[in-house]
């Protein structure tokens, strides 16, 4: 049975539209223990739903909740300052994060944080993941950016990835000493770069055990990354 007791105030529009976003939410978190990003309950995905004269809201996974019991149902429903609109259950400890996200970059529709290994890896050592495989140049348009150690629970992390990819083309960050976290027109897309970015960290990783990987020149990353953003799949 659907959740709408937080929602009685917003138009039946908006109530659908929550609805419609709980059950891709629900779906999306899937992938990422089918990609192998996640472990146990870490992880989460979330999605921005446009509320009408109004400040936005954001659905997203419950705290501490295993990925074998993510029902639509089970997802809650925040505003743009993290607080609890509806649900069940405590919001993710990453909500602020998205939250703040949302709140300063009007353009993302999407936001995703893993642990995955390879992308945790690099954050771990502080290094950007270099731009040397032409599907990096494509999805990433440059190296895969470093952003700033920030502690758990407010939104100090939102701060680093905004103040990080407001200067990058980059959908993903590597938040230091943290893991990935990745933004997109919609929830399914932000996956798409969680996916994304671990398989280029490991792909590079792969590449720096036989030898130094080279670089692509940056006119060639451009025209790479504009076809690739607006004609490939038009």
């Amino acid at each position: 049975m659907a959740i709408d007791t937080g929602l009685a105030s917003y138009s039946d529009a908006v109530r659908e539209r929550v609805a419609r976003a709980r059950e891709r939410v629900a779906a999306l978190h899937a992938e990422l223990p089918r990609w192998g990003l996640v472990v146990w309950t870490a992880g989460n995905v979330s999605e921005r739903v446009v509320v009408d004269d109004g400040e936005d809201l954001l659905v997203i996974k419950p705290s501490g909740v295993s990925y074998d019991e993510l029902t639509p149902e089970a997802m809650v429903v925040c505003d743009l300052d993290a607080r609890l609109v509806d649900g069940t259950r405590s919001p993710s400890s990453d909500t602020a994060a998205h939250a703040y996200v949302y709140r300063h970059m009007p353009e993302v529709g999407g936001v995703v944080h893993t642990h995955s290994t390879y992308a945790t890896a690099w954050a771990a050592r502080a290094e950007p993941v270099p731009c040397v495989l032409t599907m990096m140049a494509d999805e990433f348009g440059g190296d895969v950016p470093i952003g700033p150690f920030a502690l758990i629970g407010d939104d100090s992390i939102g701060r680093g990835i905004v103040e990080t990819l407001r200067e990058s083309r980059s959908p993903a960050v590597l938040m230091r000493n943290h893991g990935p976290f990745t933004i997109g027109a919609d929830a399914r897309a932000a996956v798409k770069a969680a996916v994304m970015v671990e398989e280029v960290a490991r792909t590079v990783h792969i590449a720096r055990q036989l030898g130094e990987p080279l670089p692509i020149d940056q006119a060639d990353i451009d025209s790479l990354y504009d076809r690739y953003q607006n004609v490939y799949g038009r």
